[in-house]
């Protein structure tokens, strides 16, 4: 009978913990009285549930030295912070500690922001940046539905001009392919975790992994170059005037059959790819870079002081941006941003890879051979055709009047 009373007395004080618990949570408070300010049981079902859990009794509970004991009392140096505590104010960094060298940054044993980082590249960064991919291929084939092919309206003369020379298709394809390799290696890694691996095993996924890595930061150097060439070669050609303004207004043609806008060499569509291109790929290159040499090339600092500079943080509400951050803290933001943007590329290539493949008739000659049908580049760049057709008539006369009579 003592046994079973026992028994039913530490059910009855478990029981009442818990119903103690579950009443604290649903106002909105959790009673922690019971383990003394530790975590309690509807805090472990929280997390297991996937719910948020408010960790700010672990942030605060970090000792208080000041209530530690004399020297010269009973109990001896009463530290006032346990093992648990010292630990926590670590991990929160409000620790009191010294550095000899290396500022701020350097009193960071334990980096609790890495868990933030974490969450948000596995949440909304893997979320929103596959619904970006997958919204973008769905209007593609909702484009092509509904659109279908785009033709050569007029009759094919059978002749071709050239568009793009030799160099030219190097560099476009260097870009192109070396971009392709990266967007497919940065996917494996994101993903990889989440997707591949209940696919296909981690001990299959190990060695793609590794491959994934080398190649994504070694063909990152021919993208790179493959950016600088394009940008040369192209530049002058991808300035925007006032032709664009009609290109435009009809929506470059791709809507309706039969309307052909004038372009030069290219329309108002390929600008935008080409500066969209040039920007983002010069973003995802630097922050591509501060990943590959931390240490060497860290950004976010240097970024975080001269917006600070400007008011903007402060005037939406972020406050002063930190301007001295550990390496692995700069390299988070890094690996955040050259993944947005990343993606936000991806999205833009896929339509150019649409229109310059399946989309439109013709296109890809320009880049395939270097020559084009000579209608569709009077459809889709007319006014680069004049100009070549005159280019070459100009250079026939020099010929003709330096040619000497025979005798």
């Amino acid at each position: 009978m003592k046994r079973l009373a026992l028994i039913m007395a530490v059910l009855f004080a478990f029981m009442t913990q818990v119903v103690a618990q579950d009443s604290g949570a649903s106002e909105g408070a959790v009673d922690r009285s019971a383990t003394g300010g530790a975590q309690t049981l509807e805090d472990i079902l929280k997390r297991q549930r996937g719910e948020k859990v408010d960790y700010d009794f672990k942030r605060n509970a970090t000792g208080d030295p000041d209530s530690a004991a004399g020297i010269s009392s009973q109990m001896g140096t009463l530290g006032g912070v346990s093992d648990p505590e010292l630990w926590r104010a670590l991990r929160y960094g409000s620790a009191d500690i010294t550095v000899s060298s290396g500022g701020t940054p350097a009193t960071v044993l334990m980096q609790d922001g890495g868990m933030r980082w974490l969450e948000w590249r596995k949440g909304p960064l893997a979320t929103y940046g596959g619904i970006l991919l997958l919204a973008t291929l769905a209007f593609l084939g909702l484009f092509y539905l509904l659109r279908g092919r785009i033709r050569i309206d007029g009759e094919k003369t059978g002749q071709t001009i050239t568009r793009f020379k030799a160099i030219e298709r190097f560099g476009h394809w260097l870009l192109g392919g070396s971009f392709i390799l990266l967007g497919l290696t940065g996917l494996i890694t994101l993903f990889g975790r989440m997707l591949i691996i209940p696919l296909i095993g981690h001990d299959a996924f190990h060695p793609l992994a590794s491959m994934s890595k080398w190649v994504h930061n070694n063909v990152s150097w021919a993208f790179m170059l493959g950016l600088v060439m394009v940008f040369v070669m192209w530049v002058a050609h991808n300035i925007p005037n006032k032709t664009d303004l009609k290109w435009i207004a009809v929506g470059g043609g791709l809507l309706k059959k039969g309307v052909h806008p004038p372009a030069k060499k290219f329309n108002f569509g390929q600008k935008m790819i080409f500066w969209s291109v040039i920007v983002f790929g010069a973003l995802i290159s630097i922050t591509g870079l501060s990943l590959l040499f931390p240490f060497q090339m860290p950004m976010f600092a240097a970024v975080s002081d001269a917006l600070n500079a400007t008011g903007l943080p402060q005037l939406l509400g972020f406050g002063t941006l930190p301007t001295e951050l550990a390496p692995h803290e700069d390299m988070q933001l890094a690996q955040l941003w050259h993944a947005i943007l990343a993606f936000i590329l991806m999205a833009i290539v896929l339509a150019h890879i649409y229109i310059g493949s399946v989309g439109m008739e013709g296109a890809y000659d320009a880049m395939g051979t270097g020559d084009v049908e000579l209608q569709w580049a009077r459809e889709h760049h007319g006014l680069w055709v004049k100009e070549v057709e005159a280019a070459e008539a100009n250079e026939k006369e020099r010929d003709a009047a330096g040619a000497v009579p025979a005798e």
